[in-house]
């Protein structure tokens, strides 16, 4: 039997891989911050026009997060208008531009290594840039992986992607650690100390380190804005567009020329308009969705992946670093569970029982931190919750997003859906300090049990949620979902 007959995995896993580089790059860019984060700070601190406060700071870390909601808020009209594929490359130019002028905001219009309040502005901008980029490639990648990939498998592909977000977060730590080789960090948190030659402790670090780190990400960015220039767009826009007969070819290539007429016809079929009002399938289609990614983030998994170092410091572990660096490895080995259990388990299961044991791991450290002789028991605990995050809500929401909505109405539902995400996840990792710190009196945990405990109850909200709403959908085509939320709103 020849290729054409059966389909190329070859040629469906290639274009996979090209797409989940999105997903690494979205790692990337969320992680580098803890690097350079310190070498940045003191840079600024430096300024002489104003005052780099710690809000500013905070502000100056996090504002890429403003770009990702507006990326992901205008990601279902760019998909919709320029096609799943030309709106990835976008985002790869984005992404490649904010790493170059994180680098160097004193590009053309400023002088380089003075800070200023100006600079400080321009560099934020860049950020912004490439959190654009960022939400564009958080809704699209698994966008596109669920349109090209045959049903039996689309799980599992798309949670490859989730995989890649991990795995970007470790290719940067030890990218970061690499760029510090030989140099020390900075110690300081004041002014005073920025100025003081006898505690900058390596000035190096302060011009410089922060540059690199920032600008190495061009590299994976670059790689990405070109090969995806060499990867078919999905059938399903190619029909939307009147392309039947590139659909078709496609089609053939990834799942044989047997089985393409017939998802040709099932496409066209649920494609009679190219879009509809995003509340034609009723109000609890988008209601679900949005509510996968709102519990995502509230589940209080960034708490933990943004502030891990200060968590572990906290409970009294010799090495956060080195307990950093373990716990990424577990997420890693936990996501790979998710990817090859999503087609056999189905995608509600791992979600409720990820749900009740990020609940137990929540729990666990709400009621044993700061308690002498348990720091082992909080850390593992702590341990315990992320892993439970990454074999369910972490590469399973991105699945279910990818795959639930019908596709008439796709591109802006995932766009609403990712857009709340981003909101969620600025909610949460804006919040976290000062929940974790609040006290009742002098020295007591009140924070600490409070945000833990709030979190595991969230757990148990979200499985409840996931039994009573979600609904499975492994082996069903993109199609059958027309007919399921048609179905559930007569």
């Amino acid at each position: 039997m020849s290729t054409t007959d059966k389909g190329s995995k070859g040629y469906l896993i290639g274009i996979v891989m090209v797409a989940v580089l999105g997903g690494l790059l979205f790692g990337y860019d969320t992680a580098v911050v803890n690097g350079a984060g310190p070498g940045f700070k003191a840079f600024f601190l430096g300024a002489e026009d104003f005052n780099y406060t710690l809000g500013l700071h905070g502000l100056s870390i996090s504002s890429a997060l403003i770009g990702c909601i507006i990326g992901s808020a205008l990601s279902g009209l760019l998909a919709t208008r320029l096609g799943r594929k030309k709106s990835l490359i976008v985002a790869g130019i984005l992404f490649f531009v904010s790493a170059l002028g994180s680098m160097y905001p004193e590009f053309l219009f400023f002088e380089y290594g003075k800070p200023t309040a100006s600079l400080l502005i321009a560099f934020n901008i860049y950020r912004i840039i490439g959190g654009i980029g960022v939400g564009m490639a958080s809704a699209i990648c698994p966008m596109y992986i669920g349109e090209v990939a045959p049903s039996n498998i689309r799980g599992m592909l798309v949670s490859w992607n989730q995989f890649a977000i991990i795995f970007g977060q470790l290719v940067v730590f030890f990218v970061c650690f690499l760029i510090m080789t030989g140099h020390s960090d900075v110690a300081f948190v004041s002014t005073e100390d920025a100025l003081d030659p006898t505690k900058s402790q390596d000035s190096w670090t302060i011009a410089t380190s922060w540059r690199y780190m920032f600008g190495s990400e061009a590299i994976p960015a670059g790689l990405f804005a070109l090969l995806i220039c060499f990867v078919p767009e999905t059938p399903r826009y190619l029909v939307s567009i009147g392309q039947d007969k590139k659909a078709l070819g496609i089609l053939s290539r990834i799942n044989g020329s047997g089985k393409a007429q017939q998802i040709l016809d099932d496409i066209k079929s649920t494609l009679t308009v190219k879009t509809e009002k995003l509340m034609t399938y009723g109000f609890i289609c988008i209601f679900v969705g949005v509510m996968l990614s709102v519990f995502q983030q509230a589940v209080g998994i960034n708490a933990v992946l943004y502030y891990s170092n200060d968590i572990f410091k906290s409970i009294g572990m010799a090495d956060a670093k080195m307990t950093t660096v373990i716990m990424g490895v577990v997420n890693i080995l936990f996501t790979l569970l998710a990817i090859f259990t999503v087609e056999k388990l189905g995608r509600k299961p791992l979600l409720i029982w990820g749900s009740i044991g990020m609940a137990i791991g929540a729990l666990g450290v709400a009621l044993t931190f700061g308690h002498a002789g348990s720091e082992m028991i909080t850390a593992i605990s702590l341990m315990v919750y992320s892993a439970c995050f990454m074999f369910s809500w972490g590469p399973i929401c991105w699945v279910l997003i990818a795959e639930i909505f019908p596709n008439t109405i796709r591109g802006g539902a995932v766009a609403i859906a990712v857009a709340f995400q981003w909101i969620f996840n600025m909610i949460v990792s804006s919040s976290f300090p000062t929940m974790f710190n609040m006290h009742l009196s002098e020295g007591d945990d009140f924070g600490h049990w409070f945000t833990y405990g709030l979190y595991g109850i969230i757990c148990l909200l979200a499985a409840l949620f996931v039994w009573r709403l979600v609904p499975e959908t492994k082996g069903k085509t993109l199609e059958d979902m027309t007919a399921l939320w048609k179905n559930k709103n007569k």
